[in-house]
């Protein structure tokens, strides 16, 4: 969301994202790698780089985005060591898949666009890291 309202004349590094979201700058680094494998992100490295959202990006589905970086894991894990004895007869397995599948659905039809409109967008833009290269 931050890269979304980042200005063009200034792109941001993951450091500055990282302090002005307040993540450590590993997790985000991890983030922003596989944002970049999905093609939503891109980044230029050397004088004038730094981290842009591509178009993908700014119209992707929040709830596709969800589901690409959480991985196709169920809620629970019924398969573990050792393994549930409810696993084959589970009503709750099939509850939470359901809610699951409920909470992306309410995730899709909204973009990361959206999500940056006003107020949020104006806050985003304020939010300053501090840079630390």
């Amino acid at each position: 969301m931050r890269l979304a309202v980042a200005e063009q004349s200034a792109p941001l590094t993951t450091r500055e994202v990282a302090a002005a979201v307040n993540v450590p700058y590993t997790h985000m680094a991890k983030a922003i790698s596989r944002l970049r494998h999905l093609g939503v992100v891109e980044a230029r490295r050397g004088r004038g780089g730094g981290l842009g959202l591509t178009d993908l990006g700014r119209r992707a589905s929040v709830g596709w985005l969800v589901r690409e970086l959480e991985g196709a894991g169920e809620v629970v894990s019924c398969e573990g060591d050792p393994p549930c004895p409810l696993r084959a007869a589970c009503r709750l397995r099939r509850a939470l898949r359901d809610a699951q599948e409920a909470f992306y659905a309410t995730l899709d039809p909204l973009t990361v666009s959206d999500l940056v409109a006003s107020p949020t967008g104006p806050v985003l833009v304020g939010l300053a890291g501090h840079r630390s290269d």
